[in-house]
């Protein structure tokens, strides 16, 4: 069946979503020290990292126009839907209901569905992959609308990374908090709430510590693993995501665990060598 997803460029995709005909990516503009760096196929996470380390201020996002948006449900009667950024976190979601309206000028009858993923990264990925399943599976579209948003509605979204740098120079940490943290190794493991904001849930000292803590959680959390796909985003660390995914498989039986590299907009947050797991 043909249909649209536009999806913001926080969802993290492999070569095999990137070609699929029906996902339109829509991409937020990454800004520092004054220079706009587009979060598409062209991002380059080795000089964009570089760049944040030497950076004082440290890079911010800008969110996708409503235009983008309202060309990536594309300029036809198909159904289509959107993910992007939780609402918490961004101005995308906003962006594409926007977009979604300007789509609706256009073409009356066309029914669009923008998904809050009151999440980021491998969550939109995930969401994306439901869609997807729903689709080949024949389902209608409010069929696959309250599907989807059920399934949002059971997902956590939990993270551990290397460095506060960013987080501490865009104001989202403070500046002796970060500090200690630096200083003691202390490493936060956070999780995303059902509105999708971020609070800490653990922390643990040293890295490898707190991913530990991490995986334990995952069975606190997780709703039906054998029925799921778990997401990993990994930024710039290969290796670190390859022992989680080895110790999430021995202690779960998720129906599959997919690793994913970060692009743009999940570089900026997640830095050098996080990882974020979504399930």
């Amino acid at each position: 069946m043909s249909y649209h997803v536009a999806v913001d460029s926080c969802t993290d995709l492999n070569d095999t979503l990137r070609n699929d005909p029906h996902v339109n990516l829509v991409s937020l503009t990454l800004i520092i020290d004054g220079e706009n760096i587009i979060d598409d196929e062209t991002f380059d996470q080795a000089s964009f990292l570089d760049k944040c380390k030497a950076s004082a201020k440290g890079p911010t996002s800008a969110c996708p126009s409503p235009e983008a948006y309202r060309e990536a449900y594309g300029d036809d009667d198909l159904e289509a839907y959107g993910i992007t950024l939780s609402a918490e976190l961004s101005g995308s979601f906003n962006s594409a209901r926007v977009g979604e309206a300007m789509a609706k000028e256009n073409h009356p009858g066309k029914q669009i569905h923008v998904f809050n993923s009151r999440s980021a990264t491998c969550g939109q990925t995930l969401i994306l992959l439901k869609i997807m399943e729903c689709k080949n599976a024949g389902m209608a579209f409010q069929e696959v609308v309250d599907t989807v948003e059920q399934y949002i509605g059971e997902m956590t979204t939990l993270f551990v990374l290397e460095s506060l740098e960013n987080l501490r120079k865009n104001g989202r940490l403070t500046g002796l908090k970060a500090a200690l943290v630096s200083v003691l190794n202390i490493k936060p493991v956070m999780s995303s709430t059902p509105e999708g904001y971020v609070f800490q849930l653990d922390k643990a000292r040293g890295v490898k510590k707190a991913l530990n803590k991490m995986v334990n959680h995952i069975g606190e959390l997780a709703i039906h693993p054998e029925k799921k796909i778990l997401g990993i985003t990994q930024c710039n660390c290969p290796e670190r995501a390859d022992c989680v995914k080895r110790a999430i498989e021995e202690k779960y039986s998720f129906k599959e665990v997919i690793i994913f590299e970060a692009a743009g907009v999940s570089s900026l947050y997640a830095e050098d060598g996080g990882i974020v797991v979504a399930f």
